[in-house]
């Protein structure tokens, strides 16, 4: 993860939430009052965001002491304490609820790529991830997803050729598609295309591409299919799968399996903050 990005980003959160000053806790705390605040798992999971505690407390004040009990990808129960931090109360009470609120998704997204990961079971096919994330918490989703044992697909249109649909239909066919990419493009960049028929399969094989993605295609068709495609092109699946029918895709062949929701609509994982004044623990919400 890029560290200087995280404390960007973690600057904006905080902003946007914080604004000139959080106006309750600085009007009933002293300056130098002191308290311990700790993270609590309120349900199983995967999780993810250490980055996050450490950079974000220190953000906020450098003297807190944050103190993590688990690692980025570990599993955790319910009711075992994540994280704690010590240091000034009003502090504390001013990063806990950006901090709490992104440990929570990029704990549920780690958790359901585990989730995909187990019940698709298999040891050739690879899980990753989508562009379909949240704007602005890219870089953190598509970490979390690694956190889980997924793979990350491109990061975004910079990075990697996919010539999907319209790009097909715009340009006229696969192979001017490709023909238009291969030109200019540099030799490090893969090119990838989305394929909806045998027809078309057979047409992004001829025209070199790199990767080749069966789209929407059921586990059948995959797998009758797939025996086409020469050793070298790397295959993906993606569309219409889920969690109750990933487990048909094991035996296809297919190098990767690209979901959408690890990111785009994951549950975040039930984490708590409870805090500690004078040794006596209260709930926080």
């Amino acid at each position: 993860m890029n560290e200087l990005k995280l404390r960007l980003q973690l600057e904006q959160f905080f902003l946007e939430d914080i604004g000139d000053c959080d106006i309750t806790s600085e009007q009933i705390f002293g300056k130098e009052q002191k308290g311990e605040i700790i993270f609590l798992a309120k349900a199983n999971g995967i999780f993810c965001g250490e980055d996050v505690i450490r950079t974000g407390f220190a953000l906020l004040d450098q003297e807190i002491k944050t103190e993590l009990r688990v690692k980025d990808g570990d599993p955790v129960e319910n009711g075992q304490i994540l994280a704690a931090a010590k240091g000034r109360v009003a502090h504390l009470l001013r990063g806990e609820r950006v901090i709490l609120n992104l440990i929570q998704r990029l704990s549920g997204i780690a958790t359901k790529t585990r989730e995909a990961i187990s019940v698709l079971d298999s040891s050739h096919t690879k899980i990753c991830d989508t562009r379909k994330t949240t704007p602005g918490l890219r870089m953190l989703e598509k970490y979390a997803v690694r956190c889980g044992g997924g793979h990350n697909h491109r990061f975004g249109l910079y990075d990697g050729v996919m010539i999907k649909d319209n790009h097909i239909s715009f340009s006229g066919s696969i192979t001017e598609a490709v023909k238009a990419v291969q030109k200019t493009i540099g030799h490090m960049v893969k090119i990838e295309v989305e394929i909806e028929s045998e027809e078309q399969l057979l047409e992004a094989i001829a025209a070199k591409a790199d990767v080749i993605m069966f789209d929407n295609r059921l586990p059948g068709e995959i797998k009758e299919w797939i025996s086409s495609v020469p050793e070298g092109i790397i295959t993906e699946a993606s569309g219409g799968i889920t969690l109750e029918n990933i487990a048909e895709y094991k035996n296809t062949g297919v190098d990767y399996i690209s979901l959408g929701f690890l990111t785009h609509s994951v549950e975040a994982l039930d984490i708590s903050v409870k805090v500690m004044v004078e040794d006596e623990v209260l709930d926080k919400f």
